[in-house]
């Protein structure tokens, strides 16, 4: 019965993680078909413009959810009930930003998307936890299908304007997932005062993650112009496109060790195939972009670099799922705060020194950094764990 029961668990879990990729590899695919279309649409500063938008958004989003989506991930797979608890406290803080917001930019667009970027984070978080993985392929591939014909038509029709009140629109569906939810069970705040340290860590860490991610899209037109920034924002969402089979992984990887599935064949597949990624990337790639996108020769050094950063950031995800499926995150934490700090530093100091090309070198050592440091940790970890069983 055991040997039955492992077996079907197995099968399961490989069909999940099957659903996942699929509909990451498509749901990806389409996103950046749309982004890939735009940019070459528009003019590069334009372009550039749009990604300084979408980071304040990003950035504020990511200060409004007080409970992050891997917090909602772990302890929805212990089939802990936080899901409306976390939404109630991070829809009020969303809200009341969002109005801040557009007081200080007069842009509606901007505001909406940062209460839409709340409520898509949660809910995916919420399906995942739950591995509920049909359901996620459904909501992925609905967003992603509202965003390509929604986002098209309104350009034209439009102009530049109405990109962003598209996006907005294409997360819409994803109000019934936590529609849904807050039907299905009540808010507790007890729920989450036993749990405040992982819960403030995990906050901490994505201040820290989604400060980096996001930092370079707010200091660079100052310091570069919105030129440079449409530049390196294609070189971005290419690196992006190459990342989707790391990011397929971590998804699955979360919730199945949160409830102790093992995962080490996947974690060394991984490995090897995001090495060949970033490989493939360094060679193949400068030589595709002059082809389709004339306009962004400038990205193509950049983007040869930033091919790279896609092995070291795959380990920083394969950590990252053990830490916080372990519910211990101050490892994590510690290494998004270096990776913040030297991604800040490279961006004031080597970007007005070398331009692009001191910007990808930046983003390839601040993942570089951040995955050595959690190497190093979890080795320190597992030998101080030996010695104490000795």
């Amino acid at each position: 019965m055991n040997k039955n029961k492992k077996l079907w668990e197995k099968i399961l879990g490989l069909k999940g993680l099957a659903s996942v990729g699929v509909t990451d590899i498509v749901g990806s695919g389409m996103g950046a078909i749309f982004w890939f279309y735009i940019a070459s649409a528009i003019e590069v500063e334009q372009y550039g413009e749009i990604s300084y938008f979408l980071g304040i958004a990003a950035l504020v989003q990511t200060v409004a959810c007080v409970a992050t989506a891997n917090v909602m991930t772990v302890y929805v797979a212990k089939k802990i009930r936080i899901e409306t608890t976390v939404y109630f406290i991070s829809l009020i803080i969303s809200f009341i930003s969002s109005i801040i917001l557009f007081f200080i930019l007069y842009r509606l667009d901007v505001s909406l998307l940062i209460l839409a970027f709340v409520i898509n984070d949660l809910t995916i978080a919420s399906i995942l936890g739950k591995r509920c993985y049909s359901s996620y392929s459904k909501f992925i591939i609905i967003q992603k299908i509202l965003l390509v014909s929604i986002g098209i038509v309104s350009y034209n029709l439009i102009g530049v304007e109405g990109i962003i009140f598209s996006l907005v629109i294409s997360y819409t569906p994803f109000i019934f997932i936590m529609i849904k939810d807050f039907k299905n069970s009540k808010i507790d705040f007890r729920l989450l005062i036993p749990r405040k340290e992982f819960v403030l860590n995990n906050y901490v860490i994505m201040l820290a993650a989604n400060f980096r991610r996001d930092i370079d899209k707010l200091l660079i037109p100052f310091l570069l112009g919105f030129t440079i920034l449409g530049n390196y924002s294609l070189a971005l969402q290419i690196f992006y496109v190459l990342t989707i089979f790391s990011n397929i992984v971590y998804k699955y990887l979360l919730p199945e060790e949160s409830v102790k599935n093992s995962t080490k064949t996947l974690k060394k597949m991984s490995i090897i195939i995001t090495c060949a990624i970033g490989v493939s990337g360094f060679f193949v790639l400068p030589e595709v972009i002059p082809v389709f996108f004339p306009e962004y020769v400038d990205t193509i050094s950049a983007i040869r670099i930033m091919s790279l950063s896609v092995i070291p950031s795959n380990l920083v995800l394969i950590f990252w799922s053990k830490f916080f499926a372990a519910e211990k995150s101050r490892v994590v934490l510690f290494s998004s705060i270096i990776q913040m700090l030297v991604m800040i530093f490279g961006v004031l100091i080597l970007g007005p020194m070398y331009g692009i090309i001191g910007l990808a070198v930046t983003h390839l050592t601040a993942s570089t950094s951040q995955a050595l440091f959690l190497v190093f940790s979890n080795k320190i970890i597992l030998f101080r764990k030996n010695n104490g069983n000795m």
